[in-house]
């Protein structure tokens, strides 16, 4: 495969990061626990064609794919920027607008497309049972069950729900009048939301496509964690070029120096099993393993990153008010969604001893 970006990709990031750095402002952030989502910029994306770009062109999209969502994903994460991109065009959008017919495409996506509304998506974490189920029930199904910490929720106009039902998993559409959620805060924004389901009537059903969301979800999380320790170690260098001690940039000492040449290694395999996991899904080709592969390094190198990244700004690195705090905590709920290195070792495992070959 060839690593180099696409002319497509490359006008995406750069129009992308022209946006986010004009229009991100730490009152848009909010301080922390607060916020997770920005209405105005949200529509300055649409407007501008970030958003529907990567969209089929049979809904209104510019016809790209998985590759150009994730260098959107990528300039999103390097800006931490409060929006639901992930969620509502790389899952839910793309999600009804292969799977789905014109009707579902003009009432949800369309919406979507011109930045007016926020689809979340409830897939449980790698390896962690589904907490919904599903009944017939006429010619609907009737769905019972909770799922917490769902992205974008507290947000949403619509939800996908995966759930279980005759034995197998379906996928369900829902309004959020038909969905009891409760806003939730995480480790950095107040996006998140508890999900419950009481007998909630569904007339919509995708079909099995969990496993298929699950996989491009966890993409879209590594390219998200990749623009979030790029920028953060670009923050730490330039503090270890200006910060001195015993008259000396602090970036002179050795030790200094080998923490930040690890984490330079750490990003680099973040990036390189990322777009290799992305290619072969965008590809239609296998990617399951390389999948996990991309995800635990997103996850690992992640994790060392951002503590690289705290430890050599010392005690400001620590203060909630300061820049690199947003990186630090976007990085750490990025870890664990969908599933942390732990569990996708383990997946990873098991994908490798079903095929000894």
């Amino acid at each position: 495969m060839d690593f180099t970006l696409t002319e497509a990709q490359q006008d995406l990031a750069s129009l992308t990061r022209r946006i986010l750095t004009d229009k991100v402002t730490p009152d848009m952030l909010g301080t922390h626990g607060s916020g997770g989502f920005s209405a105005p910029l949200w529509t300055a994306l649409a407007q501008t064609g970030v958003v529907d770009a990567a969209l089929p062109r049979s809904v209104g999209g510019g016809g790209f794919g998985l590759l150009e969502q994730c260098s959107v994903l990528a300039e999103i994460g390097r800006a931490v920027a409060p929006v639901p991109y992930l969620t509502s065009v790389v899952l839910a959008a793309a999600a009804l607008a292969r799977f789905g017919d014109g009707r579902l495409a003009e009432r949800w996506v369309v919406p979507v497309l011109r930045g007016e509304h926020v689809l979340a998506v409830a897939l449980p974490d790698y390896g962690v049972p589904c907490g919904f189920t599903a009944e017939a029930d006429g010619d609907g199904w009737r769905l019972t069950g909770a799922q917490t910490a769902v992205p974008s929720g507290a947000f949403a106009h619509g939800f996908l729900v995966e759930a279980a039902v005759d034995g197998g998993h379906q996928v369900f559409l829902l309004d959020r009048d038909a969905v009891t959620v409760s806003p939730q805060r995480t480790v950095d924004h107040a996006d998140a939301a508890l999900v419950e389901l009481s007998g909630a009537k569904a007339s919509v059903s995708l079909g099995d496509i969990g496993e298929w969301l699950r996989l491009r979800g966890t993409i879209g999380v590594c390219a998200q964690q990749l623009g979030v320790v790029e920028r953060a170690l670009e923050l730490t260098a330039a503090y270890a070029r200006e910060r001195k001690q015993f008259d000396h940039p602090i970036g002179s000492f050795q030790a200094v120096r080998q923490r930040l040449a690890d984490a330079y290694i750490d990003v680099e395999a973040v990036r390189l099993t990322l777009w290799q996991a992305a290619w072969r899904l965008s590809e239609g080709h296998p990617a399951a393993e390389e999948v996990a592969t991309a995800k635990f390094w997103a996850a690992e190198a992640g994790h060392r990153v951002a503590h690289t990244a705290v430890h050599v700004h010392g005690g400001v690195g620590i203060d909630v008010d300061h820049t690199l705090h947003r990186y630090f905590v976007a990085a750490k709920r990025l870890e664990f969604t969908l599933g942390g290195a732990t569990a996708q070792l383990r997946g990873l495992g098991d994908l490798l001893a079903a095929d000894p070959a």
